[in-house]
């Protein structure tokens, strides 16, 4: 009974800090450093990180826009990776690569880091993520839900490079977009597998991902090698999630 009322107030906890940042006006919304990346000037070497911030507006309820942020080695400044619908509707494709500073709020929201890799690892990933960019399969599309999106661009680089031994929050609604009429596919995390039909039904199961339930988006899951139940909305509610290195 203890844990049940404890869960149940996480959870409105949570709900009620994600309304103050969904109503917020995105367009005087917070958009500086959260300073959580190594400052590019100060760090020479090569880093690799993948965030993860509560989406825009009312979208912010029920998912997370996510992105990735490289640094060559020796470089004095960030290229940032990005999936967003406007850009598709300003410029004819979703996605956008520029100079940036990597670790901007989203609109008032506050990213997290999913995952960071530094040196060797790091430069050993960049080029990967480069030609996962180019490879990405619907550079001409998006779709909030149930994707293709940001999520699912995200979700194919990490599919693509190995350093990146990590999945996406369940809440990163689009993540189970696997592909043009690819219903079976290694998970996120290398570690398992995923049957997935556009997104909106699907099973993962994985060293890392333990095993979810995809159902019309919405992902259930519960996470055996870092205990934690993964939850529409929520995300996650349990130990923090890390990279699989066996």
């Amino acid at each position: 009974m203890k844990m049940t009322l404890t869960i149940a107030a996480i959870i409105i906890l949570g709900l009620v800090g994600l309304a103050n940042v969904t109503g917020q006006d995105w367009r005087t919304a917070p958009r500086d450093s959260a300073k959580l990346a190594p400052v590019a000037a100060d760090h020479p070497e090569a880093v690799v990180q993948v965030y993860a911030a509560r989406a825009i507006s009312w979208r912010g309820w029920f998912a997370v826009h996510t992105w990735i942020a490289t640094k060559e080695k020796n470089a004095n400044a960030y290229q940032v990776y990005h999936v967003m619908g406007w850009q598709l509707r300003r410029t004819g494709e979703s996605i956008m690569i520029k100079e940036d500073v990597p670790d901007r709020f989203w609109f008032g929201a506050k990213p997290g880091v999913v995952d960071t890799l530094t040196g060797a690892e790091a430069e050993s990933a960049i080029p990967k993520i480069q030609a996962a960019t180019k490879s990405y399969a619907y550079p001409n599309a998006y779709r909030a839900w149930p994707g293709p999106n940001s999520n699912s661009f995200i979700s194919h680089i990490i599919r693509a490079v190995p350093e990146l031994g990590v999945e996406l929050p369940a809440h990163a609604i689009g993540k189970d977009w696997i592909g043009k009429g690819a219903f079976l596919a290694r998970s996120e995390s290398g570690t398992g597998f995923q049957f997935s039909i556009y997104g909106l039904l699907g099973l993962t199961l994985g060293i890392a991902e333990g095993i979810e339930v995809n159902i019309l988006g919405l992902t259930f899951g519960l996470d055996v090698l870092r205990p934690a139940l993964k939850l529409p909305l929520i995300g996650r509610l349990g130990m923090r999630d890390a990279p699989y290195n066996p």
